[in-house]
């Protein structure tokens, strides 16, 4: 395998505006392209919008999703990968032939279609329905796979990837700054965004505190870790319809090290260079191996229901 070089980012994106946000991605996407990057990554919804998401019908969630590929936002993409020679991986709602509503999120270069990931544990809005498989693609000569936000959460979801064949798993999220159970967790105030220069150092305390980025250190360079995986976090910054977003976006070596991260208040980009050296040399890679299966599958595998809690969506703490 050879180097591959690739971009994570940060923006804000607008509810429901389509034609705003494919064109910050477009823009951002020229300047990965021209500084040599070969994929881009972007956050989880970052066509659509996310969090206003919560309020709509399902005729609203049908009229706002589209068929994927062929419906107009990852035609674009398409477009913009042709235009730039580079591949691109955004996220929207999908709909299909039988007006089913999943969280999508898609890879694609300049032929077209490369891969799609259906959102495993979707939260956001009752209409959605859970993806069923695992996504594995190539990529430039990579294995590469996908995880959508709280999919990440769930250990077995990034170890089940990586045990068929991921080198890299692209992690696009909108996370962080919202009420838990967990110490120090809550939103970041609005308020603070409407003057950001100005409220730039209280910005930064609050995203880097525990409602955002020390939480975020808790886990996620463990998934990289672990799984002796590349993992490439993208989150978006600003207002995500009434939630402020602290971006953070970031790039993740298997030895569990920070690469490049996005670190302004502003839309933007960070590029790392990824080798094949670190796959093997990590960790995680001599853990993988050293695995008794017999002792555990059948515990891992017993029956289980699935409850999914999510605490930022009680009503006492969504009434901002």
């Amino acid at each position: 395998m050879k180097n591959f070089k690739i971009a994570t980012t940060q923006f804000e994106n607008k509810s429901g505006d389509k034609a705003y946000n494919l064109s910050v991605i477009k823009q951002l996407t020229k300047q990965a392209a021209n500084q040599g990057a070969q994929a881009i990554a972007f956050h989880e919804c970052s066509i659509t919008g996310y969090t206003f998401a919560r309020h709509l019908s399902k005729p609203q969630m049908l009229e706002l999703a589209e068929f994927v590929p062929q419906g107009p936002s990852v035609t674009q993409l398409i477009e913009f990968a042709k235009e730039f020679n580079i591949a691109i991986l955004a996220g929207l709602f999908e709909k299909d032939e039988n007006d089913n509503l999943f969280k999508a999120y898609v890879c694609v270069d300049g032929t077209g279609l490369i891969a799609k990931h259906r959102k495993l544990h979707p939260f956001i809005n009752p209409h959605l329905s859970p993806g069923t498989a695992f996504t594995v693609f190539n990529l430039y000569g990579w294995k590469c796979g996908i995880l959508i936000c709280y999919d990440n959460n769930i250990i077995e979801n990034v170890r089940a990837t990586t045990l068929l064949g991921a080198q890299i798993i692209f992690m696009p999220h909108v996370t962080m700054c919202t009420p838990s159970t967990r110490p120090g967790a809550g939103f970041v105030a609005a308020k603070l965004w409407k003057n950001k220069e100005e409220n730039s150092d209280l910005l930064r305390t609050e995203f880097d505190g525990l409602k955002g980025r020390q939480w975020l250190m808790k886990w996620l360079p463990a998934r990289a870790y672990d799984n002796g995986i590349y993992a490439i976090f993208a989150n978006p910054i600003g207002m995500d319809y009434d939630q402020l977003k602290n971006g953070c976006s970031m790039i993740i070596d298997p030895f569990g090290d920070i690469m490049a991260e996005c670190r302004s208040l502003n839309n933007e980009l960070v590029i790392a260079e990824l080798s094949p050296a670190p796959l093997t040399a990590a960790g995680g890679y001599r853990y993988i191996q050293a695995r008794k299966p017999e002792l555990y599958k059948d515990i891992i595998g017993e029956v289980h229901e699935s409850n999914q809690q999510v605490s930022w969506l009680k009503k006492e703490n969504i009434d901002l």
